[in-house]
């Protein structure tokens, strides 16, 4: 509009300048020429007004939809990168990129549209000025380039200083302001007296920030004088030559207007089609971070085809000669195991902490991959089946229950309540020990867990907790089931009931058990003994207490606590071996 504006001023003082010579004055022309120009203006404004919202609706949409997808991706990711510290700080760059209107993805889009207008304003603006002269729109071409480069190092030096730099203390940062909300960090945090502690370590990182954030302004204050200077020259440039041919060339006033008009809106529109397409670099550089993170490959992306889970009644797994050690450790979790799990058999794994318990389970699990050996499942390698598929094995359950904030019976099936057998998950539940709990529940399997997002929202007990997890893998009802320590919160006598009636209900299904206490292992096949990464026992209950060994000698130091109630021996929580 500031073009069209120009241009009618100019076509203005050459009516009147006409006019003022004639003897028969009429203004009819002139006042078409502003109904005219009225008429055009509110069309550009109704459409200027109208692509906006429609661009700002497809901007808000695109990037919901690629925050989505980097949600999708962070769900695929094996489990090992999301321990991996160089992997957050890409996955914090991803988030940031796309996470609102002023930065990364948004921003990129603002830019592509303002850009888009600006050029048009641009190239208008020096087809006028080519008419005057040539050569001056080649000068002004080079100075802008000068201009844009220079703009561009700076660019890059400010990615370096801040948003590359600051990566991993942005992520930092997000850790302490959800510790700082999240409730199950509130007794401590208050009961401690943490508040000075936690608001200490946030400071120590919102200085770092504002040290980089010092550093990157320095950056863009030299580009702002820089680019003021190439403006400067660029002006001169235009107006000593306006003023040059309005005194020698005979230049009309018209003409004068017309060309200084735009000079002005040129001056305008170049710098801000600069900064726009600068901008438009310094953000798709944001972008390439989430393109870079979305490009992250697992293993079973890189692997080109996968071997079928085979369907069978049973699953046999056999560990051959596996080492395991995790990223950036020297000495091995687990050493040299060759240890076969048949299907059917109920499987103990016991040892101190550290023993390498943990380990087993995940690499069982493919959680990790193996660092040497094999993995055998009914005779083929693990890692050639599709992970997802594999992962539907099993049932797990562990000693550290999430509980999502969504209902209770979405809490069991895993899946959305049309999606849930309501029967099915208040079945499994009672049979886990929650059935004076459901009773109590206002809403019964529906009840909302947490207060995170429901006012009327329930929390359970770390006891509660646990049972629901066994609910869950019941639930699941794959033919093998892991528990890693599920019932650590209950009582001895508890633990030992809820095993036998637990045991009951898996039927034939293959089951690994973990515990730190020993009674669960009467009813096992066989018992895995594990010390120092390395599995020292093997064989049933009492085999290796004749054996006389290291489980003979943890058995025997949890025996003073057991209890006799009528049951099979349960040794306290205070026993000898703890969970790892």
């Amino acid at each position: 509009m500031s073009y069209i504006w120009t241009i009618i001023a100019k076509l203005v003082i050459d009516m009147i300048t006409r006019q003022a010579g004639a003897a028969d004055k009429d203004v009819t022309p002139l006042l078409w020429l502003v109904v005219f120009t009225t008429v055009v203006e509110f069309i550009m404004m109704w459409l200027n007004t109208t692509a906006a919202k429609k661009l700002r609706t497809g901007f808000l949409y695109t990037r919901l939809k690629l925050i989505e997808e980097r949600i999708a991706k962070t769900m695929t990711l094996e489990y090992e990168q999301l321990e991996d510290p160089d992997m957050l700080d890409r996955l914090q760059k991803a988030k940031r990129s796309a996470e609102g209107e002023w930065m990364g993805l948004g921003a990129l889009m603002s830019n592509m549209w303002s850009t888009a207008v600006q050029l048009v304003a641009v190239l208008t603006a020096v087809g006028i000025i080519f008419t005057l002269n040539g050569w001056l729109v080649l000068i002004i071409f080079v100075l802008s380039f000068i201009q844009f480069e220079y703009f561009d190092y700076i660019r890059i030096k400010d990615k370096e200083v801040m948003w590359d730099a600051m990566a991993p203390h942005w992520r930092r940062m997000n850790y302490m302001q959800e510790t700082a909300t999240d409730f199950s960090y509130a007794k401590d945090i208050r009961l401690y007296g943490m508040k000075p502690w936690l608001l200490g370590k946030y400071k120590d990182i919102n200085k770092i920030e504002l040290e980089h954030w010092i550093q990157s302004r320095k950056y863009w204050a030299m580009n702002v004088w820089f680019g003021q200077g190439i403006s400067l020259v660029r002006n001169v440039l235009i107006y000593g030559w306006l003023i040059y041919d309005m005194l020698f060339n005979g230049m009309s006033i018209g003409d004068f207007t017309l060309y200084t008009g735009s000079a002005i809106t040129f001056s305008m529109y170049v710098s801000q089609f600069l900064q726009s397409l600068g901008g438009m670099r310094e953000q798709s550089a944001k972008v390439d971070d989430f393109r870079s993170y979305m490009d992250i490959k697992n293993a079973d992306e890189l692997q080109e085809k996968h071997t079928p889970v085979p369907e069978a009644d049973g699953y046999t797994f056999e560990f051959r000669n596996v080492s395991f050690r995790y990223k950036g450790q020297e000495n091995y979790a687990l050493k040299n195991l060759n240890l076969t799990f048949s299907a059917g058999q109920r499987l103990a794994v016991v040892g101190l902490n550290g023993a390498g318990k943990s380990t087993f389970i995940k690499l069982l699990l493919r959680l990790y991959d193996v660092t040497e050996g094999q993995i055998l499942c009914n005779g083929i390698d693990i890692r050639e089946f599709d992970r997802t598929e594999y992962f539907k094995l099993f049932s797990p359950a562990f000693q550290e229950v999430e509980v999502f904030a969504f209902p209770l019976c979405e809490n069991v099936s895993m899946r959305l309540s049309g999606d849930t057998d309501r029967a099915k998950a208040e079945e499994f539940l009672r049979a886990a020990g929650m059935g004076e709990k459901l009773d109590k529940l206002p809403k019964g399997i529906d009840t909302e867990m947490l207060k995170v997002l429901y006012d009327d929202g329930v929390d359970l007990s770390g006891g509660e907790k646990q049972k629901m997890a066994l609910a869950r893998a019941l639930y699941k009802n794959a033919p093998v089931v892991v528990l890693d320590e599920p019932t650590a919160a209950l009582d001895a006598l508890a633990e030992y009931r809820l095993y036998q009636s637990f045991d009951g209900m898996i039927g034939g299904k293959s089951a690994v058990y973990i515990s730190h206490r020993l009674s669960s292992t009467r009813f096992c096949d066989t018992i895995a003994m594990f010390k120092g990464g390395e599995m020292v026992e093997y064989g049933t209950h009492e085999e290796l207490l004749n054996k006389n060994g290291a489980y003979a000698e943890m058995f025997r130091v949890q025996a003073q606590y057991y209890v006799e109630d009528g049951a099979e021996p349960a040794p306290a929580e205070e026993g000898g071996v703890v969970h790892e």
